[in-house]
């Protein structure tokens, strides 16, 4: 029997290094991430890693409460996320010569946050706390980080597949330098280790 490769060229068989994101990040073998029925509740559990990322790219999210420049640029069909994630990869593998998934997986585990800030009201005043960041929060706050800064960076400069490719090769370099994800995510925990 013939393996079943994501796209007809990338082997999905990879191993998750971080424990807490074993259950979060699935790769299930699939040809085109796609998850049922378009008009079935889908689990986001039970989505494949590359499934999610695509969606991800068509919602990049807020920042603080204010939407990023791109945001209005971000609607459109699944197919062309879907296109995007398949030239990404592409060019991720002509960079780094390694399977493309392996690389998006190790660099969402860099850029997942361990530990962070919140405030909390004690009388009239507002006092912050460091509390450590669940699993399914630390896998969306890394996939978040990554699209946003691309879309930043691509709005009216460049193509959003060449930024998502940086950023992605950056964070599983762990480039503090390149990265914008590994610079939010170590400003996130220093701010988090001073509310101890």
């Amino acid at each position: 029997m013939q393996d079943i490769l994501l796209f007809d060229k990338w082997d999905m068989n990879i191993e998750v290094n971080d424990p807490g994101l074993i259950n979060y990040i699935n790769l299930n073998p699939i040809m085109i991430p796609r998850y049922k029925n378009k008009l079935e509740k889908r689990n986001n559990d039970n989505c494949n890693i590359i499934e999610k990322f695509a969606r991800k790219l068509m919602t990049p999210g807020h920042k603080g409460k204010k939407h990023f420049k791109s945001s209005g640029s971000c609607t459109g069909k699944y197919e062309n996320s879907i296109k995007i994630m398949k030239s990404v990869f592409e060019k991720i593998e002509e960079k780094t010569k390694e399977n493309p998934v392996k690389v998006l997986v190790n660099a969402i585990e860099n850029s997942a946050i361990l530990e962070e800030a919140i405030s909390y009201q004690i009388g009239g005043t507002i006092a912050r706390r460091s509390v450590i960041t669940s699993p399914q929060r630390r896998f969306n706050s890394a996939m978040r980080l990554i699209t946003q800064v691309s879309y930043q960076k691509a709005h009216g400069k460049t193509s959003i597949v060449n930024t998502l490719v940086d950023e992605i090769v950056a964070a599983y370099k762990n480039d503090y330098h390149t990265s914008h994800a590994i610079r939010e995510k170590n400003r996130i925990e220093k701010e988090a280790e001073g509310a101890r």
